[in-house]
């Protein structure tokens, strides 16, 4: 079996610490690449995506903070709309910085509870 990598370890940590405390509340799911940042609200327990945001049809400077943050507050408002207030935020391997942050941030003014 080939070694993880670094990513990979972490994302598998983060994935079963969520599991162990989420209880059975859906999960917000951040991924990242150098172009844009998703967010999807899922709800594990049916295997279904509730809400899902991206920059992907923005027409700005790409997944900057500003982007990030104007996601955390479209997933939140998606959210809201499909009838979830509370999560668990599951940052995948990603730090807790910068993008990602700013998208969690915007995400709980939006009306999240995580």
């Amino acid at each position: 079996m080939a070694k993880l990598s670094l990513f990979e370890r972490r994302r598998r940590r983060v994935r079963s610490a969520l599991r162990a405390r989420s209880g059975s509340k859906p999960r917000l799911s951040v991924h990242r690449t150098g172009r844009h940042i998703y967010a999807q609200v899922i709800d594990d327990a049916q295997g279904r995506t509730v809400a899902a945001a991206s920059t992907l049809g923005v027409t700005s400077s790409g997944a900057n903070v500003d982007a990030a943050a104007k996601v955390g507050k479209d997933i939140a408002e998606a959210a809201k709309k499909a009838g979830v207030t509370t999560v668990v935020f599951d940052r995948g391997g990603f730090l807790f910085h910068g993008r990602v942050k700013a998208l969690a941030d915007a995400a709980r003014e939006g009306g999240l509870e995580f």
